[in-house]
């Protein structure tokens, strides 16, 4: 499948996102993109152990991705970490989100080996890509 026809299906298949390394900082590229997921319908749950239960963008602040209830079907996860925490987060994205669909790295961040595991457990996996660039293309 083409890159972009398997982006589109993201889009459009995708309802609930959680943001690993989301920023409370407004001026943060984590904030702008998951703001602008929001207001493009997308539910939005931040990751980020040193937020953990306050809020951003009026959601609740996970420590981690196991941390996420049950009831919050998280079908993809928007990783702004480096690559070196890729391989973590994936794992924990596998154990721990039954609904998970997707894995999408950011700009600049990448883990082929995460991505490969990723891939041959049945999931979409974008890398190196920002949805706040790429959805708006389609």
């Amino acid at each position: 499948m083409a890159e972009q026809d398997k982006i589109r299906r993201i889009k459009d298949e995708t309802k609930i996102i959680a943001v690993v390394g989301l920023s409370p900082n407004e001026d943060r590229p984590s904030w702008g993109v998951a703001r602008f997921l929001q207001a493009q319908g997308y539910r939005v749950i931040p990751v980020n152990p040193g937020q953990a239960g306050k809020e951003i963008l009026g959601e609740t602040v996970y420590a981690d991705l196991a941390s996420i209830p049950d009831d919050i079907e998280v079908d993809m996860v928007d990783i702004f970490r480096k690559s070196d925490a890729v391989a973590g987060i994936v794992d924990d994205a596998m154990a721990h989100l039954p609904a998970l669909r997707t894995i999408w790295t950011q700009l600049g961040v990448r883990d082929d080996e995460a991505a490969k595991k990723a891939e041959d457990a049945g999931l979409n996996v974008v890398q190196n890509r920002c949805p706040k660039i790429e959805f708006p293309q389609i």
